[in-house]
């Protein structure tokens, strides 16, 4: 909105400073400020607001140290989140670009969808709040929509994206249905479509399983946030993008205003949610956390690259989907019954997702958490470096 404002005021007027919102630099900057402003002032009143409510977290006894002194802390948090990414978002960003409205879209099914669990737990009493098909359908709803976009939109359709570690590293997903011959171009866009609707899927669920020791789905996510926001401007420059011989997308660096304002939220909301948490984000952050950095991935055509700038995420999947295989598999063996619990010794890890297992091992959650934002920050940097390591 601003940006539109000032536009009129430097065409019309040439009010003094007005052209300065021409810049996306400014914007994102702006952007980063105005969202983490509104975490710091908002934060507090908001947490006062739902400890009123008692909307409170209900935790599930897991027998890890401390967790019954978070039983009613503040939930419900991701709604302040959204808010601070979509405020800055509407009064920074050039709301006609395509890949905006794209974003603002996700962030608010995403957040609708988690915020729906949220209120079963916490109004209706009900620990497992929405099914869990209800939720995958909505991802998938998002993938789909998202992948029929990207496939069939006039101005910015295309099934290429970028493959790390290759030269001329555009991977066209024709390729994969090369078999088909001539009608491999006319067919292509279902495979992108299966594409987006695995990775938001993925990445939306394992932010939600990341969602689990104070800070740490904060942190990962504004580390992640930052490296996405240098993949946007650089792909929407195109003079960097010939320097480092990527796919120019035009257009594509308007996101960097909404990414900017993703990571000032993020980090805002760290101010209250590092160890001991006074509020947590609930599935309306994670969630929808989670799925805007999926479908950003994709607008930007990076989603390849999410294995290595997403290691986190991809860890704590992997080892609930180990955990589930290796005691399935010791059940078979040894023949227990479905009522007997299998042994934590004979377990892949001592519980899963990752960070409950290093819990279990003694180490303080705010120990775990450095660690993992180290390795984060790590892995960003390496995404980075990809651009140049052909």
């Amino acid at each position: 909105m601003l940006y539109y404002l000032f536009d009129w005021l430097d065409r019309t007027f040439d009010f003094p400073g007005a052209g300065v919102f021409q810049y996306i630099s400014f914007r994102a900057s702006m952007a980063a400020i105005t969202s983490l402003l509104i975490m710091l002032f908002c934060g507090r009143p908001f947490i006062r607001f739902i400890r009123r409510k008692s909307i409170g977290e209900t935790v599930r006894n897991l027998g890890l140290e401390g967790q019954k002194e978070k039983e009613g802390t503040p939930t419900m948090g991701g709604l302040l989140i959204l808010a601070a990414i979509i405020v800055p978002t509407l009064l920074f960003a050039k709301l006609d670009n395509v890949y905006v409205i794209a974003m603002l879209v996700t962030t608010v099914w995403l957040g609708l969808i988690g915020f729906i669990d949220d209120y079963i737990k916490v109004f209706r009493k009900d620990k497992k709040g929405m099914p869990g098909r209800f939720k995958v359908f909505g991802q998938v709803m998002l993938g789909l929509g998202v992948g029929l976009l990207l496939s069939f939109h006039p101005d910015i359709a295309s099934t290429k994206t970028t493959i790390p570690f290759v030269k001329g590293n555009e991977f066209d997903y024709a390729w994969l249905i090369s078999w088909m011959g001539d009608w491999a171009q006319n067919w292509v866009w279902v495979v992108y479509v299966l594409v987006a609707i695995f990775v938001v899927t993925a990445v939306s669920n394992a932010s939600n399983l990341t969602d689990g020791i104070d800070g740490l789905a904060t942190s990962t996510a504004s580390i992640i946030g930052g490296a996405l926001a240098i993949l946007a401007w650089l792909s929407g420059n195109i003079i960097m993008a010939n320097y480092l011989n990527i796919v120019y997308l035009s257009d594509i660096g308007e996101l960097t205003v909404f990414i900017t304002a993703f990571v000032g939220a993020t980090l805002g909301f760290l101010w209250f949610n590092t160890f001991p948490a006074e509020v947590f984000m609930g599935d309306t952050g994670s969630l929808a956390l989670g799925g805007i950095i999926a479908v950003f991935a994709l607008l930007i055509r990076k989603e390849l690259l999410l294995p290595i700038l997403c290691g986190i995420y991809l860890v704590e999947d992997l080892s609930v989907i180990f955990q589930t295989w290796g005691c399935k598999h010791y059940r078979r063996r040894h023949h227990l019954p479905p009522s007997e619990a299998v042994p934590i010794e004979c377990r892949p890890f001592l519980m899963t997702p990752i960070h409950h297992h290093y819990q279990k091992k003694g180490i303080p959650e705010p120990k775990i958490v450095q660690r993992f934002a180290i390795i984060g920050i790590l892995l960003a940097i390496v995404s980075i470096v990809t651009l140049k390591l052909r």
